[in-house]
């Protein structure tokens, strides 16, 4: 017996789209934060230059499940995977694990000042990916 998935509108390969191009952007950003020269490092302010020294090990791998768990959950939901939904709930667990390490034990606040408007728009785009993942996956948009 065959089962009939239903067909995606717009919305859905809108939001898929631009799902992809933010985590590849999240991407970006964690490897220049991995892979930032001597250089670089002390042309940014004293702060700053102190995070990025002291960044523990679990931290830096939690952003790097966060943003490949994110693009390949968007890449999931671009070819309609069933898998998408788990690699977006990883994201944001490893996501959470980054920003209570960035907000609880290191203090964002202090280096960057009240600038919390990408924290906050990243946790509440993750999470809105797992809800539009699962609402698809519930509707049954997977193969």
């Amino acid at each position: 017996m065959n089962t009939i998935t239903p067909k995606p509108k717009l919305r859905y390969w809108l939001i898929s789209i631009i799902a992809f191009i933010w985590n590849s952007i999240g991407i970006l950003a964690y490897l220049g934060q991995a892979y930032i020269s001597d250089d670089d490092l002390k042309l940014l302010p004293e702060a700053n230059q102190l995070y990025y020294s002291n960044m523990p090990a679990w931290v830096t791998s939690a952003f790097a499940v966060a943003v490949f768990g994110g693009f390949f959950g968007a890449i999931g939901l671009l070819f309609r995977k069933k898998w998408a939904y788990f690699l977006f709930v990883l994201s944001l667990i490893a996501l959470i694990i980054q920003q209570g390490y960035n907000f609880f034990i290191q203090d964002y606040i202090a280096m960057t000042g009240p600038q919390l408007m990408l924290p906050i728009m990243t946790v509440v785009i993750a999470i809105y990916l797992v809800y539009f993942s699962n609402q698809k996956y519930k509707q049954g948009f997977f193969y």
